[in-house]
């Protein structure tokens, strides 16, 4: 893959975290915010301190959420589609729209899902202020790990397919993901910091919902990415073979 392909690559991605950053933006607002209000309100009629937001909360609930969304739309599009292009003919024989569906599939899987189950999200009033440092460096960890444990799982899968055979190869691999993450899981420290008094159904619709941004964005990137990396591979390989064809020989006459 030469450095032109890459960089088309790499701004169909970006073009596809923003389609997909657009649809996550309307899951946020739809689901997430209305938890963050109820949140919010929890907060105001727990606290004892009333100050002057510097930001009102329909900016945030609006214009911050949208910008924050699409700029984190287009950064991970760009992301995903440098790995895309490390790992497209690397993970298995499959076509273009395929492999951009099973990197989402498991981008979704090892960057969200498993330090989800570990540290799942909060809404605001849930948490120690004094303590948010060592939660995020636990949650960021526990996604470094999530992430080198899945190149580890497929780089495996590799080595074993040709003596076990793909299937039996990809159940061991697997078996090996489980097995490392919920080690990871027994020895990093739990945190559980919620209120006593704060309503669970609350608390669960709020995480469902950060569940359903994320599965949102993923997967509209999966396969609009898809769709556009398709495009350019395809132009390209017709290209080079118009290039290694060259111009015919004309005909000889007698």
């Amino acid at each position: 893959m030469n450095s032109a392909t890459v960089r088309n690559l790499l701004v169909r991605g970006m073009l596809a975290g923003l389609a997909a950053g657009l649809l996550a933006l309307v899951v946020a607002y739809f689901l997430g915010e209305p938890r963050v209000d109820s949140a919010i309100a929890y907060e105001e009629a727990h606290s004892h301190e009333h100050g002057v937001e510097a930001v009102s909360r329909t900016m945030q609930s609006t214009a911050g959420l949208s910008t924050g969304v699409l700029l984190y739309g287009i950064a991970f599009g760009g992301i995903a589609a440098l790995a895309y292009c490390f790992a497209l003919g690397r993970i298995g024989r499959f076509g273009p729209r395929a492999s951009a569906l099973l990197l989402a599939a498991a981008g979704l899987v090892a960057v969200y899902v498993v330090p989800f189950l570990k540290y799942p999200a909060n809404p605001p009033s849930v948490g120690d202020p004094d303590t948010i440092g060592k939660r995020t460096t636990l949650y960021f960890l526990m996604m470094v790990l999530s992430v080198l444990l899945a190149v580890a799982t497929v780089i495996l899968g590799k080595r074993l397919a040709p003596r076990l055979g793909n299937w039996n190869a990809t159940v061991a691999a697997g078996a090996f993901f489980l097995l490392a993450a919920g080690l990871a899981y027994a020895f990093l420290p739990a945190v559980d910091e919620v209120p006593k008094d704060f309503s669970p159904s609350l608390l669960w619709r709020f995480r469902l919902a950060a569940l359903a941004v994320q599965a949102t964005l993923w997967t509209a990137f999966g396969l609009v990415f898809g769709v556009l990396a398709e495009r350019v591979l395809t132009a390209e390989r017709t290209a080079g073979e118009r290039q290694d064809a060259g111009p015919r020989a004309p005909a000889a006459h007698h």
